[in-house]
């Protein structure tokens, strides 16, 4: 069995962060591993109080983890400070993780801050470059290029310039546009559009964790990056389509009504 590790914050709703991607994880058949990095008070309404864990802790979760099973991909969610960003940094040098995806948390879906804004240098200075890729989703992409994204133009120049940047891959999430859903990826070799129909449906707390470990545990079973994409939209387009509750945990489902755009 592969093995996935996800270092983020705790939601105690069950719908994010540590409970989503580990729940995510078992249903894409890898075992699942953690390293919390905070507390949260929250739920679907909102995040109510964070609650940092010492760094030293979280170095020692890490050296557990690395030092006995060792992952086949990690995907990193929230982290609130600087300094918790740099001690990751340093451990998975240290380790020479692989098949990094980076979730960059910054506004929860119901508009809590969930890192502190003097960390976001931090957070691509110290861990962009270890990333095999970022998905930020359209506020997010914003908030790191300083630029407005309105349009597919627009995305695509933001997930150039950040991966030019960085030298990783841009997964750049298109569902905060109204009409579609559809994603850009963007790696090296040039940039692909993953295109989906918008679901009518209020479960959305949590997409962003399930989307990355889904992709984390793809990458973690041999998949290129490109299919680990399509295949994580799969399954989470799947368990929205069916009307399910991410937070209650969804099976893997393929629908056909994905498809791919080269540019």
């Amino acid at each position: 069995m592969k093995t996935v590790l996800t270092i983020a914050g705790s939601d105690s709703g069950g719908g994010a962060g540590i409970q989503a991607d580990i729940k995510t994880m078992t249903a894409n058949g890898v075992y699942a591993m953690s390293a919390v990095a905070a507390l949260t008070a929250q739920n679907t309404t909102g995040v109510y109080g964070i609650l940092e864990v010492p760094t030293e802790f979280l170095e020692q979760q890490l050296d557990c983890i690395f030092t006995d099973i060792v992952p086949d991909a990690v995907k990193i969610g929230m982290l609130f400070s600087a300094e918790m960003m740099e001690t990751v940094a340093a451990k998975l040098k240290e380790y020479k993780a692989r098949h990094v995806v980076l979730d960059p948390v910054m506004v929860s879906t119901s508009g809590s801050r969930l890192m502190r804004q003097e960390a976001e240098a931090v957070l691509q200075q110290k861990l962009f470059p270890l990333a095999e890729v970022i998905t930020p989703n359209i506020p997010e992409a914003e908030v790191l290029t300083g630029r407005s994204i309105g349009g597919r133009k627009e995305m695509e120049q933001a997930a150039m310039m950040l991966q030019e940047r960085w030298r990783c891959g841009v997964l750049l999430k298109g569902g905060h546009r109204i009409g579609d859903a559809d994603d850009f990826l963007y790696q090296e070799q040039g940039g692909i559009w993953i295109r989906g129909g918008r679901i009518d449906n209020p479960n959305t707390h949590g997409t962003g964790c399930t989307l990355s470990s889904a992709i984390a545990c793809n990458l973690a079973k041999g998949y290129a990056l490109c299919q680990a994409v399509k295949k994580a939209k799969e399954y989470l387009s799947g368990a929205l389509e069916a009307q399910l509750d991410l937070g209650k945990g969804a099976g893997p489902m393929n629908h056909a009504w994905i498809f791919e755009e080269k540019i």
